[in-house]
């Protein structure tokens, strides 16, 4: 069994040791489990990746190998933009849906019976001079990351922004989740995304198992 965490640096874990990781966290915990000794665990995640970037490396990272469960973020740096770009996005909003479908659909052809998206956390990153917020986008690209959820009802969406946004309901603070380039995960954000998407990887994996078992 295949299972493929597919995405950008929130799950690659830039600027963090990867043995720290939620992914590796995520992996070392369904080792664990009954059958987890024969599941094989892939982070073919990339740092600074978008959609557009992740559809070129989808054959050999993704494909190549088939996926029975797959876990795909992106948009952090999709909805990003640079000076020389006259400060469009990296990857506009109707191509990054378009991307994210295709991405989606290329992993249901190459064998991913489950198929969990993440939208993303929220960012505190304002580019003065820019005067550009960056979760302003973040925000636009995770209801296309909904959308495409509530269109595909077979996707499994994991909501962070909404879960995390509960949190800073209740007085938690942003700062607490991302280091202070205010996109990137801190150890307490990586502790967040373990204890919030393991349950959701857990129950994939026990079902894909008994479905495994069941064709035998």
């Amino acid at each position: 069994m295949h299972l493929i965490f597919f995405g950008d640096s929130v799950c690659a874990g830039q600027y963090v040791s990867p043995f720290k990781t939620w992914v590796t966290r995520i992996s070392e915990k369904i080792a664990l489990l009954p059958e987890g000794e024969n599941c094989i665990v892939m982070n073919q995640s990339v740092n600074g990746n978008t959609t557009r970037m992740a559809l070129e490396r989808m054959p050999f990272d993704v494909q190549s190998h088939g996926a029975d469960i797959i876990l795909i973020q992106f948009g952090i740096n999709d909805c990003h933009f640079w000076e020389t770009d006259v400060c469009l996005p990296r990857v506009s909003k109707a191509a990054f849906e378009a991307n994210l479908q295709e991405i989606i659909a290329r992993s249901r052809v190459f064998g991913a019976a489950k198929v969990i998206i993440n939208t993303n956390h929220p960012t505190n990153k304002y580019i003065g001079h820019l005067k550009k917020n960056h979760n302003d986008g973040n925000l636009l690209y995770n209801e296309s990351i909904r959308k495409i959820a509530r269109i595909d009802g077979a996707i499994e969406l994991i909501d962070i922004e909404k879960k995390i946004n509960a949190l800073l309901e209740q007085g938690a603070s942003l700062a607490d989740f991302v280091l202070n380039d205010g996109v990137h995960l801190s150890f307490k954000g990586h502790d967040f995304y373990f204890e919030t998407v393991y349950p959701v990887i857990e129950r994939a994996f026990k079902e894909t198992v008994n479905s495994k078992l069941e064709e035998r």
